[in-house]
């Protein structure tokens, strides 16, 4: 089967305000794309850039529609409403994208119990309603899929004790696509997850992984949404119940010249990605 066209489909994303959601979400606008951004950023953060009105002008500059939807992913109406706005402006869900993330990076004893629920609550529950409620919308779609950025499912020990409610919430958040994945195979609902091999240059990186100097040996953002594009434009029927590394997509469709995507130099992997040997 040969790739599908993202010309006139409609991508649901959690969050999307900054960085690799956005970048995912412009790179999905240029290929034709309708966009709609569910994110709480009604206003902007002392800390970081954008909002989720800011990010809705950024696709409509780069030539695709936006429709931007105030509301927190954990809320079973703000999801609802999302999808509901989806349909009623552009008729219906072809790609729901689980992009809303947070992450804090504390151990099990220092790690306050909000901190806990928050990230399960956005990784886990967050994935579910929005995934859960674009359902009936994806079945109708020719070429329907899920896309989470969360890794694959790494089981060394240097990995399961670094952080583990952190990893805890991403790998829950992967399997819950593996599972939608299998569950949905017969109706041809792609699900797939997505992560970057690298540290990506995003505010998160700046501000919680070292600043700008871990930020000088991450890729560009522009990494994974091209990637994302190519598993998005992929057969669902056939593309569907993988964890990919950005840089397993880019080299399957014939990518390896990764120079346009950041530093020459030393690279910095990102978590749960194992330097190659």
């Amino acid at each position: 089967m040969t790739a599908q066209t993202l010309s006139g489909r409609t991508l649901v994303m959690s969050g999307g305000s900054r960085g690799i959601g956005l970048a995912i979400a412009l790179a999905a606008a240029r290929r034709g794309a309708n966009i709609v951004l569910l994110a709480k950023t009604d206003v902007p953060h002392p800390k970081l850039d954008g909002t989720v009105h800011t990010a809705a002008a950024e696709i409509e500059a780069a030539g695709g529609s936006a429709l931007a939807v105030v509301g927190d992913v954990r809320d079973e109406d703000s999801v609802q409403t999302a999808v509901d706005q989806a349909i009623d402006r552009f008729g219906g869900i072809d790609i729901v994208v689980n992009n809303a993330s947070a992450i804090d990076l504390q151990g099990t004893e220092t790690l306050p119990a909000k901190k806990f629920d928050l990230m399960q609550q956005i990784q886990l529950r967050g994935t579910f309603l929005l995934t859960r409620a674009a359902l009936p919308h994806l079945r109708k779609s020719a070429n329907p899929h899920v896309l989470s950025l969360s890794p694959p499912l790494n089981l060394d020990p240097k990995w399961l004790g670094a952080h583990p409610p952190y990893m805890l919430a991403k790998y829950g958040m992967t399997l819950l696509t593996l599972g939608v994945a299998a569950e949905h195979r017969g109706s041809g609902i792609a699900a797939n997850c997505l992560w970057p091999e690298t540290l990506i240059a995003t505010a998160a990186v700046r501000n919680l992984l070292g600043g700008e100097q871990v930020a000088a040996t991450a890729r560009t953002p522009e990494i994974v949404a091209d990637a994302a594009v190519l598993i998005l434009e992929s057969p669902a029927a056939t593309t569907t119940g993988n964890t990919y590394l950005d840089v397993e997509v880019l080299a399957a469709h014939g990518i390896t010249d990764l120079s346009g995507y950041g530093p020459s130099g030393e690279l910095g992997y990102d978590i749960f990605v194992d330097p190659p040997a």
